[in-house]
Protein backbone atom coordinates (compact mmCIF):
# COMPACT_ATOMS: atom_id res chain seq x y z
CA UNK A 1 0.00 0.00 0.00
CA UNK A 2 2.44 1.95 0.62
CA UNK A 3 4.28 1.63 -3.38
CA UNK A 4 1.09 2.96 -4.15
CA UNK A 5 0.43 5.98 -3.14
CA UNK A 6 3.70 7.70 -4.88
CA UNK A 7 2.16 5.93 -7.75
CA UNK A 8 -0.96 7.57 -7.68
CA UNK A 9 0.60 11.03 -6.66
CA UNK A 10 2.20 11.05 -9.87
CA UNK A 11 -0.41 9.53 -12.08
CA UNK A 12 -2.66 12.70 -10.67
CA UNK A 13 0.16 14.88 -10.78
CA UNK A 14 0.43 14.05 -14.68
CA UNK A 15 -3.20 14.24 -15.24
CA UNK A 16 -3.24 17.69 -13.63
CA UNK A 17 -0.29 18.87 -15.99
CA UNK A 18 -2.04 17.53 -19.30
CA UNK A 19 -5.09 19.58 -18.43
CA UNK A 20 -2.81 22.63 -17.88
CA UNK A 21 -1.12 21.32 -21.45
CA UNK A 22 -4.17 20.91 -22.87
CA UNK A 23 -5.79 24.59 -22.18
CA UNK A 24 -2.59 26.50 -22.72
CA UNK A 25 -2.78 24.91 -26.41
CA UNK A 26 -6.06 26.37 -27.44
CA UNK A 27 -6.35 27.59 -30.83
CA UNK A 28 -6.25 31.54 -30.48
CA UNK A 29 -9.52 33.48 -31.74
CA UNK A 30 -8.51 34.82 -34.88
CA UNK A 31 -8.71 38.93 -35.42
CA UNK A 32 -10.29 38.73 -38.99
CA UNK A 33 -13.46 36.65 -39.93
CA UNK A 34 -11.57 35.80 -42.66
CA UNK A 35 -8.04 34.81 -43.59
CA UNK A 36 -6.57 34.55 -47.47
CA UNK A 37 -3.47 33.11 -48.18
CA UNK A 38 -1.99 33.42 -51.83
CA UNK A 39 -0.42 30.29 -52.74
CA UNK A 40 0.26 31.26 -56.40
CA UNK A 41 -0.30 34.05 -59.12
CA UNK A 42 0.11 33.40 -63.00
CA UNK A 43 -1.15 35.24 -65.68
CA UNK A 44 -3.69 33.58 -68.24
CA UNK A 45 -2.19 32.79 -71.31
CA UNK A 46 -3.19 35.16 -74.49
CA UNK A 47 -5.66 37.19 -72.03
CA UNK A 48 -5.88 40.17 -69.63
CA UNK A 49 -6.81 37.73 -66.82
CA UNK A 50 -4.60 36.19 -64.07
CA UNK A 51 -5.30 33.37 -62.08
CA UNK A 52 -4.79 33.06 -58.52
CA UNK A 53 -4.64 29.77 -56.71
CA UNK A 54 -5.15 30.86 -52.60
CA UNK A 55 -6.36 29.34 -49.51
CA UNK A 56 -9.27 31.13 -47.44
CA UNK A 57 -9.99 30.49 -44.17
CA UNK A 58 -13.54 31.51 -42.81
CA UNK A 59 -14.48 31.27 -39.30
CA UNK A 60 -17.70 29.79 -38.50
CA UNK A 61 -21.28 31.46 -39.44
CA UNK A 62 -19.07 34.52 -41.40
CA UNK A 63 -20.26 35.45 -44.66
CA UNK A 64 -17.62 36.38 -46.93
CA UNK A 65 -19.61 38.73 -48.58
CA UNK A 66 -21.65 39.07 -51.94
CA UNK A 67 -19.36 39.54 -54.80
CA UNK A 68 -18.19 38.85 -59.00
CA UNK A 69 -15.30 38.15 -60.44
CA UNK A 70 -14.68 38.59 -64.13
CA UNK A 71 -13.78 34.84 -64.39
CA UNK A 72 -14.57 31.78 -63.55
CA UNK A 73 -14.61 31.33 -59.66
CA UNK A 74 -13.80 27.37 -58.63
CA UNK A 75 -13.33 26.18 -55.13
CA UNK A 76 -12.54 22.89 -53.31
CA UNK A 77 -13.11 22.45 -49.60
CA UNK A 78 -10.34 20.90 -47.20
CA UNK A 79 -12.13 21.09 -44.11
CA UNK A 80 -15.24 22.13 -42.64
CA UNK A 81 -18.37 23.03 -44.66
CA UNK A 82 -19.10 26.28 -46.85
CA UNK A 83 -22.20 27.18 -47.95
CA UNK A 84 -22.39 28.72 -51.51
CA UNK A 85 -25.06 31.18 -52.25
CA UNK A 86 -25.44 31.92 -55.53
CA UNK A 87 -28.14 34.86 -56.99
CA UNK A 88 -31.17 32.77 -58.61
CA UNK A 89 -30.11 29.71 -56.99
CA UNK A 90 -30.75 27.63 -53.82
CA UNK A 91 -27.80 27.57 -51.37
CA UNK A 92 -25.92 24.24 -51.53
CA UNK A 93 -23.42 23.14 -48.93
CA UNK A 94 -19.71 21.35 -49.63
CA UNK A 95 -18.08 19.08 -47.36
CA UNK A 96 -14.39 18.37 -47.36
CA UNK A 97 -13.50 16.68 -50.57
CA UNK A 98 -16.25 18.32 -52.28
CA UNK A 99 -15.56 20.56 -55.51
CA UNK A 100 -17.34 23.94 -56.90
CA UNK A 101 -17.48 26.30 -59.48
CA UNK A 102 -19.04 29.81 -60.24
CA UNK A 103 -19.87 31.30 -63.82
CA UNK A 104 -18.14 34.53 -64.27
CA UNK A 105 -19.76 37.60 -63.00
CA UNK A 106 -22.74 36.07 -61.20
CA UNK A 107 -22.95 37.62 -57.89
CA UNK A 108 -22.04 34.86 -54.82
CA UNK A 109 -21.26 34.44 -51.59
CA UNK A 110 -19.87 31.95 -48.97
CA UNK A 111 -20.49 31.30 -45.37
Amino acid sequence: MLRLIPVLTGLVGLVLSCVACAQQSAPAVPTAPIKRTTLQKFDVPRSNYETVTAVAEIIPDVNAGRHTHPAVETGYVLEGEITLLVDGKSPVTFKPGDSYQVAPMVVHDGR
